[in-house]
């Protein structure tokens, strides 16, 4: 684990086990992206990268399992669904396919508009090790979070998340009615490939296999409050 801070950009360019960036599935998507969008900066290519993540992959908190194949970017490039960890595997590679150093930052999040049910069934309102990417920008870290696509958001009436390529974008701690919604509660630390290990061994000793057996379609709803 390191902080962003401790972590060098020409370190985070590089292909990984997970941030496999020089995928051809991989490579040709971002360009894609960038080539459809018009844009040739690193501002505008990161925030073209962003909105194809954040909306063309639908949030599904069990979409990839607990197969490690299912958190490679090349896997996840050609999905559907997928929750906030492997989105974020995919905006950071996706980057790094077009020369923007990215790293993966985590922490635990609190979500005040969880249900009661919801709650009981994972034993806590906190969801540990939710990722966000960590792009180089403008000389600086910034933080991303691409998890909630823009259909989900407006489904559920929470604020659909921005990103300007310049600012932190992370997860709103309020709604569009100003009910609270997410909290940052524990940082767990950046890094330069998926501690797929270590974020594992979290969700097993946190919630045990009841959030596992939780229905998906359930999830959606109840995670919103609803």
């Amino acid at each position: 684990m390191a902080d962003t801070g401790e972590l060098r950009p020409e370190d985070c360019l590089r292909p990984t086990r997970f941030l496999d960036c020089d995928h051809p599935a991989v490579r040709d998507h971002a360009r894609g992206v960038c080539e459809e969008a018009g844009a040739t900066t690193e501002r505008h290519k990161a925030v073209a990268l962003f909105l194809a993540v954040r909306d063309g992959i639908r949030y599904d908190p069990y979409a990839a399992g607990l197969d490690p194949d299912g958190y490679r970017a090349s896997t996840i490039v050609r999905a559907e669904s997928a929750y906030c960890v492997p989105k974020a595997v995919l905006l950071s590679a996706l980057c790094r396919a077009e020369g923007i150093p990215a790293a993966l930052g985590f922490a635990d999040v609190r979500n005040h508009l969880q249900s009661e049910k919801l709650r009981a069934a994972m034993g806590t309102d906190v969801f540990v090790f939710h990722g966000y990417s960590e792009l180089w920008l403008g000389g600086r870290w910034v933080k991303v979070s691409s998890a909630f696509n823009r259909e989900l958001c407006e489904r559920f009436g929470t604020r659909v998340l921005e990103f300007d390529g310049e600012h932190d974008a992370l997860l709103h701690p309020f709604d569009e009615s100003g009910h609270r919604h997410m909290e940052y509660v524990r940082s767990r630390g950046s890094y330069a490939d998926l501690p797929y290990d270590e974020i594992m061994a979290a969700f097993a000793e946190t919630y045990g296999e009841a959030l596992l057996a939780t229905d998906t379609a359930q999830v959606h709803d109840e995670a919103f409050g609803r």
